[in-house]
């Protein structure tokens, strides 16, 4: 069998993958569009021990209801029960998905989503397509196919999202501007080692957590990832913590820091889509 034969053989695979997929989506039995999203509230947090994992996540109580029966249930995140919880306080709304039917299979998210239309396998199946075609293009007529066919959707989607990348990311310069700040103190750090199988290298990962009580009385406790210089013996020292007044989970030690980050990644994304579509007008030029 030729690179045709292969070629044909890999695009009716997968294409057939993309079709079922689509065809459950249009018909709404995807597992996203099965699984029942409702809104949670967390009724009591515990403080993570210090020295724990932190992919344990903090330990929550929360409340909700199915929308299907009306029952309302109080459960805890204890296993494998989702996301991780990494910022909580008394009050906060957070996602509870579940098996429709089957509330006690819940499962948290951190934030409240849609869910979406389980799309996301058939998109990777057409790509797939996609990449068989021109994989084959790059090897019967040379590189420049290759190049065009990589660079030239990633530059048109570049183009497409660049403008809103550009919104959010304004948007959330605005957010660090109108924070507020407030005292903290670092209450646990939080410690996971990971051994390498192959090289026996053993890699310590630290997260410090943070509490803080913001203006309005809302206790916040936090995972905070950055922004903290020697987080091994950080435990107890105090700090300031700026936060969103709109939502306590979006906060920064240093906003400085923060606001430089922002400002590099959105050059970084200007630039890189400017290069990619370089790429895919000289490789159209050379063909």
């Amino acid at each position: 069998m030729g690179v045709h034969g292969y070629l044909a053989l890999w695009c009716g695979v997968f294409g057939a993958v993309a079709l079922i997929g689509y065809g459950r989506s249009l018909a709404g039995t995807t597992r996203a569009q099965r699984t029942v999203r409702t809104k949670g509230r967390i009724e009591r947090v515990d403080e993570p021990r210090h020295g724990s994992s932190p992919g344990e996540g903090i330990a929550v109580v929360v409340s909700f209801q199915d929308p299907a029966s009306g029952r309302e249930f109080t459960v805890t995140n204890d296993g494998e029960r989702g996301e991780r919880i990494s910022v909580a306080w008394t009050g906060r709304e957070i996602g509870v998905h579940y098996p429709r039917g089957r509330p006690h299979a819940f499962r948290f998210a951190d934030r409240l989503s849609d869910g979406g239309r389980g799309l996301g396998w058939p998109a990777f199946a057409l790509f797939l397509v996609y990449a068989g075609v021109v994989a084959v293009a790059a090897i019967e007529r040379g590189w420049p196919w290759a190049v065009l066919g990589l660079c030239g959707p990633w530059a048109l989607s570049g183009l497409y999202h660049l403008p809103g990348n550009v919104r959010d990311r304004n948007r959330r310069l605005d957010v660090l501007a109108a924070m507020a700040a407030v005292p903290g103190r670092v209450v646990a750090v939080l410690k996971s080692v990971t051994v390498d199988a192959d090289d026996g290298h053993t890699s310590t990962r630290l997260v410090p957590v943070v509490t803080f009580t913001t203006l309005d009385g809302r206790a916040v406790t936090a995972y905070c990832e950055s922004g903290l210089s020697d987080p091994a013996g950080s435990r107890g020292r105090d700090v300031t913590v700026h936060y969103s007044p709109d939502d306590p989970a979006v906060f920064a030690l240093d906003v400085e820091a923060e606001r430089r980050s922002w400002k590099r990644d959105m050059a970084v994304n200007v630039v890189g889509v400017a290069v990619v579509a370089a790429a895919a007008v000289a490789a159209a030029a050379a063909l």
